[in-house]
């Protein structure tokens, strides 16, 4: 705005301020006239302009001449311009504002009190001026307060915040939905957040008590169902997920076939837990699949190994515990092909052990080394590869895992046509160390078998997985799209997520990741989430003040949609993120920032059935004393057929 424009609003708000103040005077002076006649006050230009205004009318009604002069002061305040004052409080102006209205309009009723005419008159005056002054100066200065940009109740911003978000609910055949609230320029509005390509991929983050669970996982979980796809969910804090789970499932139980089971593995309440067999013969094809078993469990037990990959007194006890699983699953068709008889089998003295492995031609390779050492007599070095096989599978030697394991009431390919499963891992944090390996070899095992063509549309989904090392779980991301897998990962932040995985594997999940929501975080989480987010097109006001003049000046400048100090003061169940959309249905407005509203799940609230019942502690040892006495067995039964079999005894490792 140049000088000229300043120049006339300027000079049309004097104009405007002189009408109200020449029309207010000579309203007093007609309404008023004995006391400005007592005072001697009374003029022929005074009386002539009052007698010609009367005329009009407008002195006729009390209440249309002071809207009239109130309507010329309003005028007037809005083309003032003076030096403003960057503080004040909104509700004080509003106040102030209101007493003036009642004065101002109020002063009427003191003509109707009886007194002495120039007393009434004279306080007429008094309170009809002071309303005046009270609407003058709170109008300037609320005019003042909502043009300058530091608002003392907004010193945050937040009434400039935000971006534009879908509002549509668009679907597809996979497509997930949230319902939430958004605040666009001070004003909130309903959004639907649109997830058309899980399959993509989904990554929740969230520090503890940001609403994973209720505002996110849940939601999904019972969308899941409603769609009928098979299901897996590994539920960290046992029972919370598995129940909800559980009563989902009886709520929707039109949506499966007619087969279709629901099963719970959990080993903090054996007596409503499945058993399963986590090597499962029909699941072990080739040798690599055993060591891929082995490499799970290893590195999930030793969370540093994984940074030392390809080492010896890494790789060793890895090829061992593959080399005894892969005996266990041909010798006699995979009987004994059971993880606890993989753990006692290794317990057994070193040259029976290493000539009973021997008869296994494909398994030669990965225990020469041991044998070489055995044959040489380097017993210490023999020791220490052993033994850094044997010390950590002794963490999972407990009668309520030996039970569970060695089980076979399912198969792990849950999205199997011919028999569709949904599946609940239960976790237990008291024993997060002594069961990480093993719901991490589960988690693996169901992410390869499920990851194939030709299944059933199904959903993983890991409440805190950051708890687990399942590193197949990481390739569906990639491959697992055209396989109609929807992976749904909830980790704590980026930090957290690096402790069990190495960096460069958590950097890929981060990366590759479709879909992403984010609660409450900090650090180098925010950092990531924040540079996901285009930068925003916003006005940037500054205020210049005098002794004579406030100036405004506006300037358009791109900022940055979502700061790390942003997602560090989000409220619980409040996330921001990025949908992925798919090629068929197309999503204009990606990023979100609202917060969640919640419907609640009128599903019940039923508790789990009992499986195994009864199973009482001394069942479990006996069971627990029976597993290593098979072990025995076999070892010294297959050990007498080498020394007896002369084509075989050559095997026999001295």
């Amino acid at each position: 705005m140049n000088d000229n424009t300043h120049d006339s609003l300027r000079g049309v708000a004097m104009l405007s301020l002189g009408i109200s103040i020449g029309v207010y005077c000579l309203h007093l002076y007609y309404s008023c006239y004995p006391l400005f006649l007592d005072l001697q006050l009374t003029g022929r230009l005074g009386d002539k302009l009052a007698e010609e205004l009367g005329r009009t009318g407008l002195f006729n009604s009390g209440l249309m001449c002071k809207l009239f002069i109130l309507m010329f002061l309003f005028l007037a305040c809005l083309g003032h311009r003076g030096r403003t004052e960057l503080r004040g409080s909104l509700r004080r102006l509003k106040v102030m504002m209101a007493l003036g209205f009642l004065l101002y309009f109020g002063s009427s009723v003191i003509f109707a009190r009886l007194g002495s005419p120039a007393v009434t008159a004279s306080s007429y005056c008094v309170v009809t001026t002071a309303g005046w002054l009270l609407l003058l100066v709170s109008a300037i200065r609320i005019k003042r307060h909502l043009i300058s940009p530091h608002s003392d109740d907004d010193i945050f911003g937040k009434r400039k915040a935000g971006f534009p978000q879908e509002e549509r609910m668009i679907t597809s055949e996979y497509a997930l939905h949230l319902r939430g609230k958004y605040r666009l320029l001070g004003r909130e509005r309903s959004s639907s957040i649109n997830f058309l390509n899980p399959r993509r991929g989904m990554l929740i983050m969230g520090s503890p008590g940001s609403g994973k669970s209720r505002f996110i996982i849940e939601p999904f979980l019972a969308q899941c169902m409603a769609k009928g796809h098979t299901l897996f969910v590994y539920d960290f804090k046992f029972d919370a997920l598995t129940r909800l789970t559980w009563n989902l499932f009886r709520h929707y139980r039109g949506k499966y076939p007619s087969d279709t089971g629901f099963f719970c593995i959990n080993f903090k309440d054996v007596g409503r837990s499945h058993r399963c067999n986590v090597v499962e013969p029909s699941t072990l094809r080739l040798v690599s699949d055993a060591i891929g078993a082995s490499r799970t469990i290893f590195l999930s037990i030793n969370r540093t190994w994984a940074q030392q990959e390809g080492k010896f007194f890494v790789e060793s006890p890895i090829n061992i515990l593959a080399a005894v699983i892969w005996y266990l699953r041909k010798h006699n068709n995979g009987k004994y092909c059971t993880l606890p008889h993989a753990i006692e089998l290794l317990q057994t003295r070193y040259d029976w052990l290493f000539s009973v492995l021997r008869t296994e031609p494909e398994i030669r390779t990965l225990i020469q080394p041991f044998i070489d050492a055995f044959a040489n007599k380097s017993m210490e070095m023999l020791d220490g590869q052993m033994a850094s096989a044997k010390i950590p599978l002794a963490r999972l030697a407990s009668p309520e895992v030996y039970y569970i394991l060695t089980g076979n009431h399912l198969s792990l390919d849950l999205n199997d046509p011919d028999k569709p499963k949904i599946l609940c891992l239960g976790g237990d944090p008291t024993r997060r160390e002594a069961l990480g390996p093993i719901l991490s070899l589960y988690i693996d095992q169901i992410s390869r078998l499920c990851n194939a063509p030709d299944r059933l549309p199904f959903a993983l989904i890991c409440d805190e997985f950051a708890t687990v090392r399942a590193t197949n779980v990481l390739t569906l991301f990639a491959t697992a799209r055209s396989n109609n897998v929807i992976p749904i990962l909830a980790v704590q932040d980026l930090s957290q997520l690096r402790t069990q995985y190495t960096r460069e594997e958590a950097d890929a999940v981060l990366n590759i990741s479709g879909n992403f929501i984010c609660g409450q975080t900090a650090g180098e989480t925010a950092r990531w989430v924040s540079e996901r987010f285009p930068k925003v097109m916003k006005d940037r006001s500054s205020v210049s003040s005098n002794s004579s003049d406030t100036s405004v000046s506006v300037t358009p400048q791109w900022e940055e949609a979502i700061t790390p100090a942003t997602l560090a003061m989000l409220s619980s169940g409040e996330f921001v993120g990025v949908t992925a959309d798919d090629p068929d249905v197309e999503a204009p407005l990606k990023g979100f920032h609202a917060r969640i509203v919640r419907e609640e799940l009128k599903v019940g609230s039923e508790k789990l059935p009992i499986i195994n019942y009864p199973v009482d502690e001394e069942s479990l040892q006996q069971h627990f004393a029976a597993i290593r006495r098979d072990m025995e067995l076999l070892v010294e039964r297959e050990f007498k057929k080498l020394v007896q079999d002369e084509g075989m005894r050559g095997l026999v490792v001295r």
